[in-house]
């Protein structure tokens, strides 16, 4: 075998994580359209219901991953200044916040709304919901792995907010838009 036809390990690495991201996201959708619904909440952290409690959370976690993508150009020296040395701290911590704040939202479109696909707003919130948790499977791989090419951490991260920003447009924000805003805590 030739070295240019060879993958290096950082290759077969990124491929690999790129690979359980797909997995994840694939088995997400199975589950959640072979699981029947129960329709229920689990908790609603206080809100008034367990709608109020998905649009608000969602939202708020829309609202700081636009942030992540601010830190990300910042760090990646793409805002014309020199990030400050506790940004990587703060992106970090940013980031830990908005998978916390979806988990529930997740858990309750997975459990109690099953996946759903009765009109294409409903499809595509369901298809990209189970992308956001793959393509945040195959970040924290290439983050916590070995070297992996320069490309895959700022495309696994792309992936991610684009994921965000679509799960949110196709569920909060269209919520408020179209049905308004829900009782709150």
């Amino acid at each position: 075998m030739t070295t240019s036809t060879r993958t290096s390990p950082s290759a077969a690495f990124a491929v690999t994580a790129f690979v359980a991201g797909a997995v994840v996201s694939v088995v997400l959708g199975v589950y959640g359209a072979a699981h029947e619904p129960t329709g229920e909440a689990v908790s609603t952290f206080g809100f008034g219901s367990m709608i109020a409690m998905k649009v608000w959370l969602a939202l708020a976690a829309g609202v700081l991953a636009l942030g992540q993508l601010v830190g990300a150009l910042w760090m990646y020296g793409r805002l014309g200044r020199p990030a400050p040395p506790w940004l990587g701290t703060a992106h970090r911590a940013g980031g830990l916040v908005v998978v916390l704040l979806t988990l529930p939202v997740a858990y309750h479109c997975l459990w109690s709304l099953g996946f759903a696909s009765y009109d294409t707003r409903t499809l595509v919130h369901s298809l990209v919901g189970c992308a956001f948790y793959g393509a945040l499977v195959t970040k924290v791989l290439v983050l916590h792995g070995p070297a992996t090419p320069g490309w895959t951490l700022p495309v696994a991260g792309g992936l991610v907010f684009t994921a965000v920003v679509l799960v949110v447009l196709t569920s909060s924000v269209w919520y408020l838009t179209a049905v308004g805003v829900p009782s709150g805590p």
